[in-house]
């Protein structure tokens, strides 16, 4: 009997909890209106069909229901003698051949709208890469590539002892957001360096795949400033689920001020990479570096996954010649998983993963790599 009650508790506790006000805010069942002049009219096409099919459900079902208590065998109903009726016949053709038209004309006007991407006032180009994505704006110039924050990548690593629950937006944030100017059509041409991905934000009600060796077109105009939220929508490998996308829908006026701190920082980078620097400036700039781009395959200790990814620590590529690290960080490695980097970092972050990997993890060789070596061996 106390077993009884102990599990009739714990089922009413579930119970209460799953009807709270708290949890009941997280179920969200329907689509979301979003924030985008195309986002509504999904959302008001979607709730016509709905309505559409709740009707038809009405009809369907209350007419069997009705027919079935009230012509039963019980109350002394009898078959019906016709074999056919024209007026049936005809209206359950015509019927629904009007509730499709009704449906399919706003569809497929909004179908078209959705891929007019004439007459936009920025275009910005999206590479996927596994496991990341790189933004281009092919107006100003600015360029960098947007990876999983660094705390949800901690706390998902093997035996971090992290929990997952005290990250905010747990793998939903990134460290580089991309930042678009509110009330202008930008138009996105997505493409992929390396498998099949798909870019997706729910609030603008846009998602396209994104496939190597080819453009594909989508478009936007964000009516409402904040900072909205979306994921890769294709299985891409491994690390899919670490794929987020976050945009920050800004003023004009910051937008131009966005723009102008990027292509400055730009400008310093470069200049940086003709300096001389520290160890204690490259391990700090490396293991930052390293967190976003090495990380997810070697993992934070250097171990690797066995069987998979080789570990960094103490492994001869670490400790040996200097110039086949450069290499195979720069190119990658035939035949391997191993990507070419020389694309999505700098000289400066390169010069900072190749000195942190020489001597993070009890590698310890001494060497520092300078960013001037690698200009030179690129």
């Amino acid at each position: 009997m106390k077993n009884i009650q102990r599990v009739s508790g714990t089922l009413l506790g579930a119970v209460l909890l799953v009807f709270s006000g708290s949890a009941l805010a997280d179920w969200q069942l329907n689509l979301t209106e979003g924030v985008t002049e195309i986002s509504r009219e999904v959302y008001g096409m979607h709730m016509m069909v709905l309505w559409i099919c709740v009707a038809i459900g009405v009809v369907v079902f209350g007419a069997m229901f009705y027919s079935i208590l009230k012509h039963r065998k019980s109350q002394g109903a009898t078959p019906a003698t016709f074999h056919e009726s024209v007026v049936a016949e005809v209206s359950w053709t015509v019927v629904p051949f009007v509730v499709l038209i009704a449906m399919a004309l706003p569809a497929a006007k909004a179908l078209i709208k959705m891929e007019d991407t004439s007459n936009s006032d920025l275009t910005v180009k999206v590479t996927g890469h596994q496991w990341k994505w790189e933004y281009e704006y092919v107006d100003s110039g600015v360029r960098f590539f947007s990876s999983l924050d660094t705390a949800s990548r901690e706390a998902s690593a093997r035996d971090s002892g992290i929990d997952v629950h005290s990250v905010d937006n747990y793998l939903l944030d990134v460290d580089n957001r991309l930042v678009l100017p509110v009330g202008k059509k930008i138009r996105f041409l997505l493409t992929s360096n390396d498998v099949l991905h798909a870019w997706w934000v729910p609030a603008f009600a846009i998602k396209k795949d994104a496939i190597p060796g080819y453009i594909n077109g989508m478009w936007t105009n964000i009516d409402e400033e904040g900072v909205y939220r979306g994921q890769c929508a294709e299985l891409c490998g491994k690390d899919h689920g670490y794929m987020p996308i976050v945009v920050e829908a800004v003023s004009q006026d910051r937008y131009d001020e966005w723009v102008g701190e990027q292509l400055a920082a730009a400008e310093a980078e470069a200049n940086s990479a003709d300096k001389e620097w520290t160890m204690d400036d490259l391990m700090a700039k490396g293991e930052a570096v390293y967190g976003t781009s090495c990380a997810a395959c070697h993992q934070g200790n250097g171990q690797g996954i066995p069987g998979v990814f080789p570990a960094l620590a103490g492994s001869p590529m670490a400790l040996g010649d200097i110039k086949t690290h450069i290499d195979i960080v720069i190119n990658g490695k035939a035949g391997s998983a191993m990507q070419a980097f020389g694309a999505q970092l700098s000289d400066v972050d390169i010069a900072a993963i190749v000195t942190y990997e020489r001597n993070a993890w009890g590698n310890d060789t001494g060497d520092v790599v300078q960013p001037s070596a690698i200009k030179a061996q690129r």
